[in-house]
């Protein structure tokens, strides 16, 4: 439509066209909006209506495929498997994976039933909690788990929860072992994703073995009926709402677990400090004919009574523990007569803080055990022998360690080990250690020691520890040439330059008449911690790996022995290597861990600096 002409100048008859011509314009913009409208409504109920045409389709292609997987679900073979061979099939997972029943139960309901009709699978626990969840989690594994079936049980109370560590950028950091190390395994409470549910992922660095750990939910009254064990509520709460339960959470735990103790095969409890009902262990008592393997673990090095529970039993108590293989105590009370500490094959002691038992005790809980394949004592007081002390032979050891107290020596000094393997000694000693490690080596008759660990570990408490002169082995020839088996090697506070001499190519001493050996010819693993050195350290690293690691081929024979190549070396707090030697240090070793010592100078995290 073309706009109309108006003459120029307007005059009186023009401008009277204009405005009729105006209101005829706006008569016919009323006409076209009022069509305009009643079209778009038009347009909207069509919209509306075929929407809803869409969503009824939608709902009736649902119930069709509801339909379709309800058949194909009848159809499947699965479902004509024998129950005999589905619970086969449910055994099978239980034993890769010891949490799998929860999982199997929330696959549907007749899975559900035969899960729950199977108590085998429930016979593991394996329990990562706090004190705020509720503790009927415990009552309804025991209560799945029949009447019958020997319990294996795994409980990580977790009442202080750990600060998120930042990200590392490279491998040249220092690396804290758990304060409960050397003693003890790392925690591995890591959760395979095949078998939870993503938002139940956690990776938490320091579990005996490789058992995953579940995290159920809190249960309530109506847990059973739930399709799902990890439905529930979240157990994230609000500061200000503290559950009444967390104050008797161990009370009620232990009430549950001391009930079913004559079904207990394996018993493992560890938490990370104390916690408001930790009382609750005194219900630990009793005969427990079935169990094999006993942990009551803390992290924390705090101060208990003495609870009536069963390592604090008198030695007239008769209890019935005939299987009885393994125990570990540390940071809990227990006695030296106990019958629980007799009859053993693994042994892990560390001590409370005010214990202080007699050097003489120490080694007639030793004697109580002569069957003996794997000892860890950690001892930090230790009084004084009141009885003679007495040559202990245990000819099955092939593990030891031994850390605190300077008199425990002395301990070392009163045992023979022909078969021994692994010696890590963490003791404040106050005597050179060559004497200590050479007689025990001529006691044992030159046992096949693989690994020797001297003041390596990290322990609790650390700033009470000394490494003095007197704790320095000196004369590594000599000691080093009487270990031809040895494979792990980690020292810590000697010094350096005379270890790596030792260490790398035999050379002629013009004042004695000797037969050129390579030291410790199977080395594999060297671990330098707090090792001082002068300006001559790093020259003597590099000779040292040089002589043992050529470029090409290998290290020269010398009387007839060709050295293994060193795999791994760690080096953590001893001098600044420089990035020039790091990365030659990489191309002759698989493996370097090195840390820079300006990077943490604190005395309570380098207990030897």
């Amino acid at each position: 439509m073309s706009l109309p002409v108006f003459a120029e100048p307007p005059t009186k008859e023009t401008l009277a066209d204009a405005r009729r011509i105006l209101e005829e314009t706006r008569v016919s913009v009323r006409d076209f909006n009022t069509r305009i409208d009643a079209a778009e409504a038009a347009l909207a109920q069509i919209v509306r209506d075929s929407q809803y045409a869409i969503r009824e389709m939608e709902e009736q292609r649902s119930a069709l495929q509801k339909q379709v997987a309800y058949a194909m679900s009848y159809l499947s073979p699965l479902r004509r498997l024998p129950l005999e061979l589905l619970r086969e099939i449910f055994l099978w997972s239980f034993e890769d994976q010891p949490c799998s029943a929860w999982v199997l139960a929330a696959v549907c309901t007749s899975w559900r039933r035969l899960a729950l009709r199977t108590p085998l699978i429930w016979s593991k626990i394996r329990l990562m909690t706090t004190q705020h969840t509720s503790a009927d989690t415990i009552r309804l594994w025991l209560e799945r788990s029949g009447n019958d079936v020997p319990l294996d049980i795994e409980i990580f109370l977790r009442v202080a929860h750990a600060k998120p560590k930042p990200d590392v950028p490279s491998l040249r950091v220092r690396r804290t072992p758990s304060t409960l190390a050397p003693l003890t395994p790392s925690w591995n409470v890591s959760f395979p994703s095949h078998t939870l549910p993503s938002h139940y992922m956690v990776s938490h660095p320091p579990a005996v073995g490789n058992a995953p750990i579940a995290l159920p939910p809190s249960p309530t009254t109506s847990q059973e009926n739930l399709s799902s064990p990890f439905g529930g509520h979240s157990q994230e709460r609000s500061p200000n709402t503290v559950p009444l339960s967390s104050m008797h959470w161990g009370h009620i735990v232990f009430f549950y677990l001391a009930q079913q103790m004559k079904r207990w095969e394996r018993f493992v409890f560890r938490f990370d400090k104390q916690f408001t009902s930790m009382g609750a262990l005194k219900a630990i008592n009793g005969d427990a004919p079935c169990l094999k393997e006993f942990e009551v673990s803390s992290v924390e090095a705090a101060f208990f009574a003495e609870w009536p529970w069963l390592p604090n039993a008198s030695s007239s108590t008769t209890v019935d523990l005939p299987n009885l293989r393994t125990v570990t105590l540390q940071h809990t009370p227990f006695k030296w007569c106990s019958p629980m500490l007799r009859g053993l094959h693994t042994l892990n002691l560390r001590a409370l803080p005010t214990s202080h038992l007699p050097l003489d005790r120490i080694l007639h809980i030793l004697s109580n055990n002569p069957q003996l394949k794997t000892v860890a004592l950690h001892f930090q007081g230790v009084l004084p022998a009141i009885l003679p002390l007495k040559n202990l032979t245990l000819s099955h050891v092939h593990s030891l360690t031994l850390g605190g107290h300077f008199l425990l020596t002395q301990l070392l000094d009163s045992l023979t080990l022909p078969i021994l393997e692994s010696l890590i000694l963490d003791i404040e000693a106050r005597d050179a250690m060559e004497d200590v490690i050479s007689s025990l080596l001529t006691r044992s008759n030159r046992p096949p020691i693989q690994q020797l660990s001297i003041a390596y570990g990290v322990v609790a408490n650390a700033a009470t520890f000394y490494y003095g002169p007197g704790g320095i082995v000196i004369t590594w020839t000599t000691l080093l040439s009487e270990l031809p088996h040895l494979k792990t090697l980690t020292i810590g506070g000697t010094a350096l330059e005379p270890l790596l001499i030792a260490l790398g190519l035999p050379e002629d001493d013009p004042n004695q008449s000797q037969t050129l050996v390579w030291a410790c010819p199977a080395l594999e693993v060297l671990g330098l911690r707090s090792c001082h050195a002068h300006n001559e350290g790093v020259t003597k690293l590099v000779q040292m790996v040089e002589a043992r690691n050529p470029e090409h081929g290998t290290a020269p024979a010398i009387g007839g022995v060709t050295p293994a190549k060193l795999s791994r070396l760690e080096f953590h707090e001893c001098t600044s290597l420089g990035e020039d030697v790091m990365q030659w240090l990489e191309t002759r070793i698989e493996e370097v861990i090195c840390s820079d010592p300006a990077n943490d100078r604190s005395p309570l995290a380098h207990p030897y600096l």
